[in-house]
């Protein structure tokens, strides 16, 4: 036994040696903006293999053009310690475990913004133990080369919003009919609480999960006095949502 536990030791370790030394070279990533990316790739074969034509819509913005209640938003509710961590959260990854052990499933990653990003770029969404290493070691080597500020923007402009909607303009068009720039406070945490499953959920169209997550953000958004009292309120209450802009396809 004791032989077999050194023998899988020896193999992980080598195994993350390898991975270390022949990771994506993610230092273009502080100037160049990735249009497609591995979970794109995956989302066009799926459709292929399904005998349907992929979508994708995407509208690059800078960090300075989306909404800093959706910026506030989507971190509280995916990754409240993300300008405190390098890349992985500890205790997220500690309750995961215990969630996951409890459960006798896998049923909570635990991956911080980094780490999404990561799995978004190069990977895939396979929760096999040694892709979930993979997304950590490049989660590592990003925070090493880029600033927090261009994370959250590469974060904000590549991930899935929708079925083909990618990135926080095109969602925020495609279902308020409004730049990212514009949104309001119930908008911007309504796309928040859609994150997890993009494609189940929708934020126009709010089912019983989106409002529990809805008002569970909200809520700690106003506890971190990231919300006035004014704009707590004015945010629980149900507006109008306007007309949607068509979804165009990008090649």
């Amino acid at each position: 036994m004791k032989k077999l536990l050194l023998a899988s030791g020896i193999l992980l370790v080598c195994f993350a040696a390898y991975e270390y030394f022949t990771q994506p070279d993610v230092s273009n990533l502080k100037k160049e903006t990735p249009r497609f990316t591995a979970f794109m790739r995956q989302r066009e074969n799926e459709a292929k293999a399904s005998g349907r034509k992929a979508r994708r819509y995407q509208l690059w913005v800078p960090h300075t053009a989306i909404s800093t209640q959706l910026k506030s938003a989507v971190l509280i509710g995916e990754d409240d310690a993300f300008y405190q961590h390098e890349g992985y959260d500890l205790d997220q990854i500690k309750d995961s475990f215990v969630r996951n052990w409890e459960k006798k499933s896998f049923v909570r990653g635990g991956s911080t913004i980094t780490q999404q990003l990561a799995k978004n770029l190069y990977l895939s969404t396979s929760k096999n133990p040694l892709r979930k290493l993979r997304e950590f070691l490049i989660a590592r080597r990003m925070e090493q080369e880029l600033s927090k500020r261009r994370i959250l923007e590469l974060y904000l402009n590549l991930i899935e919003w929708g079925d083909g909607i990618y990135g926080a303009e095109a969602a925020s068009r495609s279902y308020f009919g409004k730049a990212a720039r514009d949104l309001s406070v119930r908008e911007a945490v309504l796309l928040a609480a859609v994150i997890p499953n993009p494609r189940r959920m929708n934020p126009a169209r709010p089912s019983r999960r989106v409002e529990y997550r809805f008002n569970l953000i909200l809520s700690r958004m106003y506890q971190y006095r990231h919300l006035s009292d004014e704009e707590f309120e004015a945010a629980r209450k149900s507006p109008e949502i306007a007309e949607p802009q068509t979804v165009v396809e990008q090649k």
